[in-house]
This record gives C-alpha cells, sequence and structure tokens, in this order.
C-alpha cells in the first residue's frame, strides 16, 4: 500500500512520485561552487540521463563532451560570458547533423528540442546525486567548434556546469497553475 500526499493541492498516491516532483521543484541553476570533484560515477550517471530523454523521430541527435581539465574550462570562459564560478566539470551538448537527416527529422527545431531535454535530464540528475548545475547558451559556438576540433555535422548547442554548490539558492516564486493553464481554449 502507498501512501497519499499532497503536492499543493494535487493528490499523489506514490513515493516515486513525490520524490520526482521534489526533485523538479528544488533543481536550481548554481553558479557558484565548491572546489569539490564529482566522481566519475556520478559523471557517468548524469550524462546517462541525458540520453534516456525524448527524440523526434528516436534520432538521439545528440554527442555530449565532457571536460574536465581546468586550462580547458578556463579557455572555454574565456568565450562564454554565461559560464560562472569554476565547475567542476562542463557539458557541452552538440546536434549530430548526420543523425538528423537519418531520423528524417524536417525542423532544426526538435534537434534542439531533443537536446534541451537531454540537458533537463542531467540537470535533475545532478541534483538528485547533491551537484549543482546550470544550462549555459551564452557561449561563441564557433569558438568551440574550433576550440574541439568539432566535423562540420556537429554543432554546439548548449552547455551544463557542473560542480558542488556554495549554495542551493530558494525556489524564486512561480506563477500559480490557474494562471496558465487553459482548458480547452485559451
Amino acid at each position: 500500500m502507498t501512501d497519499s500526499f499532497r503536492i499543493n493541492d494535487l493528490h499523489v498516491q506514490t513515493q516515486s512520485a513525490l520524490i520526482v516532483f521534489e526533485v523538479i521543484k528544488n533543481r536550481r541553476s548554481i553558479r557558484s561552487f565548491r572546489h569539490e570533484s564529482i566522481p566519475e560515477n556520478y559523471l557517468r550517471i548524469i550524462l546517462e540521463a541525458g540520453i534516456w530523454a525524448p527524440s523526434g523521430s528516436n534520432a538521439q541527435p545528440w554527442e555530449f563532451i565532457l571536460v574536465r581539465e581546468k586550462p580547458i574550462i578556463e579557455r572555454i570562459k574565456l568565450f562564454s560570458p554565461g559560464l560562472f564560478g569554476d565547475p567542476d566539470a562542463v557539458v557541452i551538448l552538440c546536434i549530430n547533423r548526420e543523425r538528423v537527416k537519418r531520423g528524417s527529422m524536417s525542423e532544426d527545431l526538435v534537434a534542439v528540442m531533443d537536446i534541451a531535454m537531454a540537458a533537463q535530464n542531467m540537470m535533475l540528475m545532478a541534483y538528485s546525486l547533491g551537484v549543482g548545475s546550470c544550462p549555459i547558451n551564452s557561449f561563441n559556438k564557433k569558438a568551440i567548434k574550433e576550440l574541439f576540433e568539432l566535423p562540420v555535422h556537429i554543432d554546439p548547442i548548449l552547455m551544463v556546469s557542473l560542480g558542488y554548490p556554495d549554495k542551493w539558492p530558494k525556489a524564486p516564486k512561480r506563477r500559480p497553475l490557474e494562471e496558465v493553464l487553459h482548458y480547452e481554449k485559451y
């Protein structure tokens, strides 16, 4: 028998639903990190979570570059105004255009959404392991292509910084569901 819980005004029947909802609600963008190394097995679990994201036509158009070497992270920071603090690791999420073609995905937007969902999976898994994260779109994509010698069909789309947070910020206020939910029509 499962316990019942209340999440705001929603009645939830399972412990796992409560845990997932708490992870979603409590994950924050972390921009200040402690100088502590993330265990390799944690990084692998975080990256594994990324490949379980949904993808249009199951194309799985993602490629991930894990960067842990401090001199390389410092070089990335030179052309990434959105990369703050001293993260232990940075994941560069790229679109593999060859996979997009094979998956018969008609729009680039679908592949970008796939990358975003992979990043969200990674960030939620990171939080559940006590690791902070921050999505970063503010970086020079051409410089990343050059620095990592990416082939022409691989395009960097998003970065996620990872590290143990100096502190967990409080959640910002959210608009209530009643304000954003529309039934059957706007």
